[in-house]
């Protein structure tokens, strides 16, 4: 794995709402001399009493997690998790701001936004890592790589506990049997051409989830097979501009599909969520394709009741064929440690068992992929495998939505629907200028 395009890219961003958060973080600050008092008590190295997570994940992956913790609890049974469970509709950062800024206090946040990371630390609400990653040998778990990813200038935040490859394509062997297709396509001509067959076959080649966020995914793959992560990494910072030809060209690639006959009408697509492509191409086969991250494994095992491997399969974005092919669009999740928390002992116990075998082996039998060296002997599925794989042998980038500033992504996610229900030329131009005007305005 080549990792490009860190959390350090969005030092220049805007931190939003930062009255507010300076607000909070004042707030904060009351906790630090009772932590430093905290850390030589004798209930500080017993880690007792109570440790408070806050958990934004829903369905199956909300289920995982109640696992990992019940199985915590049962190893340290001095310590009792309370879980402050969010419900969220789209993108969970708003709800997650509401919450801080509502005055909850707690010992570790579930975070997957490297942009989000930023702008907490930027707030002075997240605790730093880095002496406990050293006094609890979490190097012997997790690689440099790893620890590198949770860091912000230099700083580590956050602990990885699963990843999950974002240019892979689900899909169901026998829905492309059904059209005549034996096997996936491997490249875009052929990915174009299989449509066809499909639409002839009465399935939809592509489910489109543009209601929030889902439908920048295929854009974002996009951009790397046009322009390496080299380009997308610099697109996160906004050293090169939205107007720029190579995002241009990535959108034109985008438009292709479109116009190829991918998907449903525009006003269908706009009412789909993700979950609710997973479901088309997944449980009842009415699509082809779903671009999409890997807790969608962990829903067809959990939700489904599929196999894997056999029921339904994973292949990587088809090659372009302009140099960029082996790119791959990655996320991360983690734990991040808030300042706010009264436990810090037991969140670091939590991250200390988070990064070993018990909890690999709960997240492989959920069918997603944990970074701990622990999980290289437990068996794992063909799609996770094939999952891993992709990152283990590509140069990668975070999804860029989860770099961009949270002003600048709602834009860049409401445009990219303008574009879908009208992906001409001039309107291409005109969606990628509103863009960059909003780009200019967050990263002053």
């Amino acid at each position: 794995m080549h990792c490009v395009g860190s959390a350090s890219s969005v030092s220049r961003r805007r931190v939003l709402g930062g009255a507010v958060w300076a607000a909070l973080a004042a707030r904060v600050a009351t906790f630090a001399a009772a932590l430093t008092l905290a850390m030589c008590s004798p209930a500080f190295a017993a880690g007792s009493d109570e440790l408070v997570i806050v958990d934004w994940l829903s369905g199956s992956e909300a289920d995982m997690i109640h696992e990992m913790e019940a199985a915590f609890q049962k190893s340290h049974p001095g310590i009792k998790i309370r879980e402050i469970s969010l419900t969220v509709q789209g993108d969970a950062r708003g709800a997650i701001r509401t919450t801080l800024l509502g005055g909850e206090k707690a010992d570790l946040l579930i975070n997957t936004w490297p942009a989000f990371r930023a702008e907490l630390a930027d707030a002075n609400l997240l605790r730093p890592l880095d002496a406990e990653w050293r006094a609890n040998a979490w190097s012997n778990d997790l690689s440099d790589q790893w620890k590198r990813l949770g860091q912000y200038k230099g700083v580590t935040y956050g602990v990885t506990y699963t990843f999950g490859d974002r240019s892979g394509i689900f899909y169901r062997p026998d829905v492309l049997k059904k059209a005549g297709i034996a096997a996936p396509p491997n490249t875009w001509s052929a990915f174009l051409g299989s449509f066809r067959p499909l639409r002839s076959a009465g399935v939809t080649p592509v489910s489109m989830p543009g209601k929030t966020w889902a439908h920048a995914e295929w854009f974002e793959t996009l951009l790397l097979r046009v322009g390496g992560v080299e380009a997308a990494a610099k697109l996160a910072a906004h050293q090169i501009a939205w107007t720029d030809p190579v995002v241009k060209t990535a959108l034109h690639k985008y438009a292709e599909m479109l116009r190829a006959g991918c998907c449903d009408d525009g006003s269908r697509m706009l009412a789909t969520e993700w979950d609710n492509a997973a479901d088309e191409v997944l449980k009842s086969g009415t699509h082809a394709y779903d671009l999409i991250g890997m807790w969608v494994n962990n829903r067809a095992k959990s939700d489904y009741g599929m196999k894997e491997g056999q029921d339904y399969a994973l292949f990587q974005f088809p090659s372009l064929g302009l140099g960029h092919d082996d790119t791959t669009s990655i996320d991360t999740k983690e734990f991040v440690a808030l300042k706010s928390g009264s436990n810090p002992a037991a969140a670091n116990q939590f991250l200390s068992w988070v990064t070993g075998a018990e909890a690999a082996a709960i997240e492989a039998k959920a069918g997603l992929a944990s970074p701990s060296s622990k999980a290289n002997s437990l068996p794992g599925g063909p799609v996770v495998a094939a999952s891993s794989e992709a990152v283990r042998s590509s140069k990668v980038q975070f999804v860029l939505g989860d770099l961009l500033p949270g002003d600048l992504v709602d834009e860049y996610r409401v445009q990219l629907q303008y574009f879908l229900q009208d992906p001409s030329d001039a309107n291409i131009d005109k969606v990628l200028a509103a863009i960059e005007a909003k780009a200019k305005d967050s990263y002053k």
